[in-house]
């Protein structure tokens, strides 16, 4: 009889039961429940520093390329005060005394809206505005009409 004691108690230990399935179900819901958020926040706060970035590489280029021709390197545009008729030829790049001298490697895809297109301003443009008159380029900015984590729109960074 000892037998049969032994094998019902060894057949009862086996396994979860029902109740701590469910508190192990709960306790992992609970924790992605906090998980998400989170992951939401770090998207984000990286979206935005991908876009400091590529803002900062194309003023820089702007830049550049505006001290290159005060400086006389290439030919301008007379009403282009200097600066680039648009990104793509800071991508293309100018000759200068025979060499090609490209700022910019690429136009950086806007990690906010996902493609190339980017809001461009002339110096003869308010800068307040989102259209762009076409004479040179003076600013970039994001297309995007979202706020940042800081309280700010991304089209004023």
């Amino acid at each position: 009889m000892k037998i049969r004691k032994s094998n019902a108690r060894v057949r009862s230990q086996r396994g979860f039961t029902l109740l701590e399935l469910i508190i192990a179900s709960a306790i992992l819901v609970v924790l992605s429940t906090m998980a998400v958020p989170l992951a939401r926040l770090t998207i984000q706060r990286e979206r935005e520093r991908m876009l400091r970035i590529d803002l900062w590489d194309m003023r820089d280029a702007i830049d550049r390329y505006k001290d290159a021709a005060d400086r006389g390197g290439f030919q301008i545009k007379v009403d282009s005060q200097g600066y680039p008729p648009d990104l793509e030829t800071l991508v293309k790049g100018v000759d200068v005394q025979g060499k090609k001298i490209r700022f910019l490697r690429k136009i950086p895809i806007d990690p906010m809206t996902g493609n190339t297109e980017w809001g461009l301003r002339s110096m003869q443009d308010d800068p307040t505005s989102d259209s762009w008159g076409g004479q040179s380029v003076f600013d970039v900015f994001t297309k995007s009409q979202g706020t940042g984590l800081d309280g700010t729109k991304y089209k004023d960074w």
